[in-house]
């Protein structure tokens, strides 16, 4: 598989979460991760890093924010034009994910963990 490196945002250091699984998943995968969240903690020996932190040459951006909450990463998510937004059940946002696509980003609907298993990630 090639680098794909990931944010996944909205993570969360609670293990219940399906952030938190999303981390984890990426980690078993081999798959270089970066978590941003709004709380302090870990994953997996991953550092919850805060929002906007700077990075380069991102490929997906695995979003785990409720649509109300997206609005704050807008700009921030277009400056680093990943190469795809995957809106896991949940966070789907029509008016966004069409800003995206006008970008030339490539919007998927899906569920990270379900595309990890699947092997269509």
């Amino acid at each position: 598989m090639a680098e794909k490196i990931t944010i996944v945002l909205g993570a969360s250091p609670k293990p219940e979460r399906y952030s938190f699984l999303a981390v984890k998943k990426l980690i078993e995968f081999k798959i270089p991760v970066i978590a941003v969240g709004l709380r302090k903690g870990e994953i997996m020996g991953i550092n919850i890093q805060k929002p906007f932190p700077e990075v380069s040459d991102i490929h997906t951006i695995s979003m785990f924010v409720g649509p109300k909450n997206q609005s704050v990463y807008y700009d921030y998510i277009l400056k680093i034009n990943p190469k795809r937004v995957i809106f896991n059940p949940g966070t789907e946002n029509s008016e966004f994910e069409e800003t995206l696509t006008k970008q030339g980003i490539q919007v998927v609907r899906g569920c990270t963990l379900i595309m990890l298993g699947k092997g269509t990630y």
